[in-house]
């Protein structure tokens, strides 16, 4: 295998220190190959490059290395902490790899002020449901798995502890109760119905139900009743007796009142198919919140290649598998004390997991009693999940291949079938956008999806936007006059789909012949007698006679979902950009220091553009993120 590297990159690989370390493989065009861990850099490294691998995945993948990185570290934790970093950074193309990018929700309970002259929004905590960046003076419960796990913990907390969820705009300006006091699901504090003093008191109940500490909230309710009864002050006390009935049903509906086990996180891993699914179910508080899937991507490649190094024993697939998730999630996520797996996981791992949260981790994998029921649980979801994803995957395969067979395509690769599918959208000629949506590797690839806003034509000449949005798209991919010229990025897709027919298919033909591109890539969707779905007909630009597909045809199925997917991704543009001017949002980005996050946040939290030129400074500034003078700025720019 040495003899198709470079004499410099093999005595880089002699000279590696036998320390522990962290290397990174590139290839001719400087793309990341693989990212590995080892207790002994040189040890590690020179395996890949003694040894004959011959036509395996190792060997496929040695064969591409020109270049080689390699960090060295204090410990194997190190390692094993940098090198999954690197990992999430950089995405290797063999290396295991979780992809997320979804930020977990929050339950947020606003902080209660030390002091506050007379009641207000910021006397009475809100709960609220939350997603992003954390700030220290609010609490935060959490992770979720899910935003329904969320909601629905908030409104155990409106039942029982009758906590608001009201905005503080809309408190401060409230001055007879709500709906949610009538069917007893908040106090009133926006009527001083309840005082500052019960009120926080029914917060700290819901900080420490939701910390897990049920038995002590009972024991706290049930003193307050007895003391209101002592006094003769009968209302109260039924009031506390309600509270008391209402948390004891939570707790048996959750079957949560004799549980040892506060925050556990439980994972169960299935691997089949060359695919696999981690499902992560979360306990917090003593309650189980609801699970997610995960599905790795890279699984067969990474397996084969983690396993090069000789003298450490295998690890089977799972345990590969759970291991990179379990390193991969816990970067940007807390990690809970204990963690329940299908498999045994390696000491080494939780070290380093130890190690960067600062707490002791445990991990176990044969669990007794609720433990087991709820690894139980996960292993089933973990199973259901990935034959779900297997069956998904294979009905996609089939229906590529069906249109394959149909347009008597000829990709070299069944998954690399590359399809790019444009229709145009509009209001009466107001807002015209076109929109380009791709399918690829049997799914349809929203990150490669692209809008095109459409200027300079006719309102409501649909030709004229097909023609420019074409020309824009294809125009690199067209003739090249000057030899010296770099090839274009990217590639042609295999198949283009135009949404329409005759009329839009001759418009793109005339688009390709002045590019000097190929027209059998050209088909319409047009719509069949009465606009009926399941009655379209294919219209090529190459003049081959027009194709009607059996309406239960599988290539059908998927030549409707590209165009469906086109339609529907112009239409929330369209729709997007007529509001934008309608209602006159973009006038907030043209203020300094106000960009889309803080604009959305403004609009969403005012109602619109509206509500927000006649909101005052200061409820301005109590949107996250908006300082004092930025909010200034926006009350002046509005005005």
């Amino acid at each position: 295998m040495s003899e198709v590297h470079s004499e410099q990159l093999l005595s880089e690989v002699a000279a590696l220190p036998a320390l522990p370390g962290v290397y990174r493989y590139f290839d001719a065009e400087g793309t990341v190959l693989y990212v590995g861990k080892a207790k002994n850099l040189k040890k590690r490294v020179t395996t890949y490059f003694q040894r004959d691998h011959g036509g395996t995945r190792i060997g496929h993948m040695v064969s591409k290395i020109v270049r080689m990185q390699t960090t060295v570290v204090r410990s194997e934790a190190e390692a094993l902490l940098l090198e999954n970093n690197l990992i999430k950074t950089l995405h290797p193309k063999y290396n295991i790899l979780f992809r997320d990018d979804k930020s977990y929700p929050y339950l947020k309970i606003t902080a209660l002020p030390a002091f506050a002259a007379e009641p207000s929004a910021v006397t009475f905590p809100r709960v609220a449901y939350y997603r992003g960046a954390v700030e220290k003076k609010h609490r935060y419960f959490g992770p979720f798995p899910s935003a329904w796990a969320v909601k629905e913990s908030i409104q155990l907390l409106q039942k029982v502890f009758r906590l608001r969820t009201c905005e503080d705009t809309v408190f401060n300006n409230r001055t007879r109760p709500c709906l949610l006091y009538q069917i007893k699901r908040c106090s009133g504090p926006c009527v001083n119905f309840v005082s500052p003093q019960d009120y926080a008191q029914d917060v700290l109940n819901a900080e420490r139900f939701l910390d897990g500490e049920t038995q002590q909230v009972l024991k706290t309710l049930e003193s307050r009743m007895v003391a209101h009864a002592d006094k003769l002050e009968f209302e109260q006390a039924a009031e506390l007796r309600n509270q008391m009935s209402a948390l004891s049903t939570v707790l048996h509906q959750q079957s949560v009142d004799n549980v040892s086990d506060k925050d556990v996180d439980i994972l169960a891993v299935k691997v089949q198919g060359g695919r696999a699914c981690v499902n992560l179910a979360m306990v917090r508080g003593g309650r189980h919140l609801g699970d997610r899937a995960y599905y790795p991507t890279h699984v067969e490649d990474a397996v084969s290649i983690g396993a090069v190094d000789a003298d450490e024993q295998a690890d089977s697939v799972e345990v590969q598998v759970l291991e990179a998730f379990i390193a991969q999630h816990y970067i940007d996520v807390p990690i809970p004390p204990a963690l329940v797996t299908s498999a045994a996981v390696g000491k080494p791992l939780l070290d380093a997991l130890s190690s960067q949260s600062g707490s002791k981790i445990s991990a176990v994998h044969n669990p007794r009693e609720q433990r087991r029921v709820w690894l139980e649980m996960a292993q089933k979801n973990a199973d259901l999940q990935l034959a779900r994803l297997l069956a998904e995957e294979g009905s996609q395969q089939a229906r590529t291949r069906a249109l394959v067979d149909a347009l008597d395509l000829a990709p070299d690769d069944l998954a690399a079938l590359r399809i790019e599918c444009f229709d145009i959208s509009h209001t009466a000629g107001e807002a015209t956008q076109a929109s380009c949506v791709v399918f690829h590797s049997h799914k349809m690839q929203s990150s490669e999806y692209r809008r095109f806003k459409i200027e300079g034509i006719t309102p409501g000449d649909d030709y004229a936007a097909m023609r420019q949005v074409l020309t824009r798209r294809y125009s690199k991919f067209g003739v090249q006059t000057d030899p010296a010229a770099e090839a274009p990025a990217g590639r042609m897709p295999d198949l283009v789909l135009v949404d329409g027919g005759k009329g839009q298919v001759s418009m793109a033909k005339s688009v390709f012949e002045a590019l000097g591109l190929d027209l059998g890539l050209i088909v319409g969707v047009e719509k069949g007698e009465g606009r009926k779905v399941g009655l379209e007909e294919l219209v090529f630009a190459d003049g081959r006679t027009k194709a009607t597909l059996a309406r239960d045809s599988a290539a059908l199925m998927l030549v409707a979902q590209i165009r469906d997917e086109a339609h529907r991704f112009a239409i929330t543009g369209m729709r997007a950009a007529r509001a934008k001017v309608r209602v006159g949002g973009s006038k907030l980005e043209e203020i300094a220091g106000i960009g889309p996050k803080k604009r959305a946040s403004l609009l969403q939290r005012f109602g619109g553009i509206r509500g927000v030129a006649a909101a005052g400074v200061d409820d301005i500034a109590k949107v996250d993120g908006i300082s004092r003078e930025l909010a200034e700025e926006v009350y002046r720019a509005l005005r």
